[in-house]
Order: structure tokens, then C-alpha cells, then sequence
């Protein structure tokens, strides 16, 4: 029950600091820049895309992007960019975007490290894995 709680919580404060910056984008001054190292998700790319075109943007920086998944950290040199707003952000002579880097540092590549660990030893114990572990795909 807490578990359900807590997640509800989550999407709710996910959705309102959505929509927070989602004004923010239209209230920014113009040619202010956009730097997005957070969640990808937060930032709705289509008015992203107006607010460069528009020129209200000076220019938007992201090591996150919304639908992210399966398009970084992959080789795609062969392949067409199925994303049509990404391909157009990848347009913008303005626009730097990189794939999430917050997981390489050596805190977050150490703890990584640490529960996976635990939970082999668990596991091989018989035990519950650690609290949050999400063996989903």
C-alpha cells in the first residue's frame, strides 16, 4: 500500500513540474537557452521544436530526451532515425543533444555496482532482492 502511494505521489509531482515547464518554455525571454540533464519526459518536445523555429529559443541543450529509449547507446549508422521530432531537433544548428551521462560517475557506477552485487548474494541466498529493484525489461 505505501509502494502505491508513494508512486501516485510521483506521477503526480512528475505531471505538475510538467506542466511547470511547459509554461516556463512560453514565459522564457527571448533567446534564453534550455539545458535538460533532468528527465527527458519534462520537456514537451513539440513546443520545444516551436519555440526554436519561432526564435523565442537562443538554443536548447539535452542530455535527456523524451522517447530516449532504445535510440542512444545503440549503433544506428545504418538505419533511418524512425523519430521525426527528434530528427527535426537534430536539424537546429542551435541544438546539442547527447545521450544521458548522469549514470557515469563514479558515485552512481559504484552504487550500481554495490546492488548488484547484493542482489546476486541474495538471490543466491534465497532472499528478497533489494528494496526498489526492478527486474522488469
Amino acid at each position: 500500500m505505501n509502494g502505491t502511494i508513494y508512486l501516485a505521489d510521483a506521477i503526480k509531482r512528475f505531471r505538475e513540474a510538467k506542466e511547470q515547464c511547459d509554461r516556463s518554455l512560453a514565459q522564457m525571454k527571448a533567446g534564453a537557452y534550455v539545458i535538460n540533464t533532468s528527465r527527458g519526459k519534462l520537456i514537451d518536445t513539440t513546443a520545444l521544436i516551436t519555440a526554436l523555429k519561432s526564435g523565442q529559443l537562443g538554443g536548447v541543450a539535452l542530455d535527456v530526451y523524451e522517447e530516449e529509449e532504445g535510440i542512444f547507446f545503440e549503433d544506428h549508422s545504418n538505419t533511418v532515425l524512425q523519430d521525426d521530432e527528434l530528427s527535426r531537433l537534430l536539424t537546429f544548428p542551435n541544438v546539442l543533444i547527447s545521450a544521458h551521462q548522469a549514470f557515469l560517475t563514479r558515485e552512481a557506477l559504484g552504487e550500481i555496482a554495490r546492488v548488484t552485487v547484493q542482489n546476486i548474494l541474495a538471490m543466491e541466498a534465497g532472499k528478497s532482492f533489494l528494496e526498489g529493484t526492478n527486474l522488469g525489461g
